[in-house]
């Protein structure tokens, strides 16, 4: 197996994990106040320019050329297409926070702000559509563009370093083994982190509806059934697990987000949509360079950096996952499918679950956000208890987290196997076994080090070092579009010159 030194630093990391978690939670926790404090600006300018540029290639002339061949056409239908790539994208983490954010900001009060006011209300569910909206899909969109277009525009194979041939400085050339070396540790750890997020969702599911215990050893038992189960699933390959996986969570959660909105408060739900959309686009750009200089606050780094650096780390996984299933399609039909689309749904969920939190925070007294005071876990199954069917929408939870799990383990499986075979498509049984076995150990042991805690450290730290490779993706991207524009353009031109010939003879 190639990237033998990404492979040994995730094995270092979980027995150091296993034997002797608590050191590995401090030491990353310094390395994470660190890296925030001196890097966040970082994050936040790669991430603002990805969403410039995939604005700029959805609206202008180079949207019409294809990921492939002119008469090539998609591999899978619309709806497939979306259900898979948002299974990948965000699964886990919707349903993990998307009462548990809101609750979280409303209490706590981001900087400026006094905490459970209505000005309160209003931020937490801004800053939720924004770290869950446009920003992230941007960066996944424009690492899978990048993978995409040299893939099946240039015959390159599906690796990062393949997405920075355009680039002319042979330094950077040189170190294209360190570009994938770099993507399997961001994207190992990246994954690690949904997976333990979803270990805890789903022990807090099963204590709402069983009463089981929630603790490390429950949790642990969840990823090691779980990791059975997406294992089994990424060995029948991509078309048939990861296609039927996904489209059927699809169904679930659109199944579930319609009970909370027809058995909550309806019309709260529609006005915290409408509100919340308004002030989300008016705040973007502060929002998006939004830096504390002159305060003494982590909220930046604990929110916002955390999650700049959790899609960064994930973006070579969905990255390579997207550009898989997207052979075929426009650049302006894959920025619209993987920008747009994904962030009205996000929008939609925070504001079915999240509206409906803060509603019954604020005006029915049901205790949510003590619940996710006291765990994070349990704030949604709060907050569906106090509904109709509260059961019932508990089980379908759980069952939505657990498939996400598998969906997302199972992808995660396929394009790490990818990325260490030198860019085969169809990895073997055993690769694929060996990195789910791999990430199960990554997520039990940061969840041994520290929780919630340690895995959004292990993310900011893993991703520092891939930002600096996704900027120079973007760069090498606009240099290959450009070319292929103007490829295409003399093309166009020698055939017009042609046929004037012939008619004029």
């Amino acid at each position: 197996m190639q990237l033998i030194f990404p492979v040994g630093l995730i094995l270092i990391v979980v027995l150091w994990g296993i034997f002797s978690p608590e050191s590995l939670g401090t030491i990353s926790h310094v390395a994470m106040h660190a890296i925030t404090k001196n890097f966040g600006w970082l994050y936040l300018w790669v991430v603002l320019g990805l969403v410039l540029f995939s604005a700029f290639l959805a609206f202008s002339r180079y949207g019409n050329l294809k990921l492939g061949k002119d008469d090539d056409e998609p591999e899978f239908s619309l709806p497939a297409w979306f259900a898979m790539l948002f299974a990948a994208g965000m699964g886990i983490g919707l349903v993990f926070w998307g009462v548990a954010e809101p609750l979280s900001h409303f209490t706590q009060g981001p900087p400026g702000t006094i905490a459970r006011t209505p000005e309160a209300a209003n931020m937490a569910m801004r800053y939720s559509f924004f770290h869950w909206g446009i920003h992230p899909w941007a960066v996944y969109s424009i690492v899978a563009l990048a993978i995409a277009f040299f893939q099946y525009r240039r015959q390159g194979v599906a690796l990062i370093s393949e997405s920075t041939k355009s680039l002319p400085w042979r330094p950077v050339q040189r170190m294209s083994g360190l570009f994938n070396g770099l993507a399997v540790i961001a994207t190992a750890f990246g994954v690690a982190t949904s997976l333990g997020m979803g270990a805890m969702q789903i022990n807090g599911g099963l204590a709402a509806v069983f009463h089981v215990a929630i603790n490390q050893y429950v949790q642990v038992g969840i990823i090691i059934f779980a990791t059975a189960l997406f294992i089994t699933s990424a060995v029948s390959g991509v078309a048939k697990g990861v296609k039927w996986l996904s489209s059927i969570n699809m169904l679930v959660a659109a199944l579930l987000t319609l009970m909370v909105f027809v058995l909550g408060p309806t019309v709260v739900i529609i006005d915290t949509f409408t509100n919340t959309l308004g002030s989300y686009i008016s705040e973007l750009v502060r929002m998006s360079l939004r830096m504390m200089p002159f305060r003494d606050s982590e909220w930046v780094g604990e929110w916002t950096v955390f999650y700049w650096a959790w899609w960064l780390s994930w973006s070579p996984f969905v990255g390579l996952f997207i550009a898989r299933v997207s052979h075929g399609r426009t650049i302006r039909e894959f920025i619209v499918g993987t920008v747009v689309a994904p962030s009205i749904a996000a929008f939609i969920w925070f504001s079915v679950f999240g509206g409906t939190a803060l509603h019954m925070e604020i005006w029915q007294g049901v205790p949510i956000a003590a619940a996710a005071k006291a765990d994070l876990s349990m704030a949604l199954f709060t907050m569906l208890d106090a509904l109709p069917f509260g059961l019932i929408m508990s089980v379908v939870a759980t069952l939505l987290v657990l498939v996400f799990f598998v969906t997302s383990g199972d992808s995660a499986i396929l394009v790490l196997g990818m990325m260490s075979t030198g860019g085969d498509s169809n990895p073997s049984a055993r690769i694929k076994i060996t990195w789910g076995v791999l990430i199960a150990g990554i997520a039990t042991s940061l969840l041994l080090a520290g929780g919630i805690d340690a895995l959004q450290t292990a993310t900011i730290v893993f991703a520092l070092p891939f930002t600096i490779v996704v900027a120079l993706m973007a760069i090498s991207l606009w240099r290959a579009v450009r070319e292929d524009w103007k490829e295409e353009q003399r093309i166009e031109k020698e055939l017009r010159q042609r046929m004037r010939q012939l008619v004029s003879k």
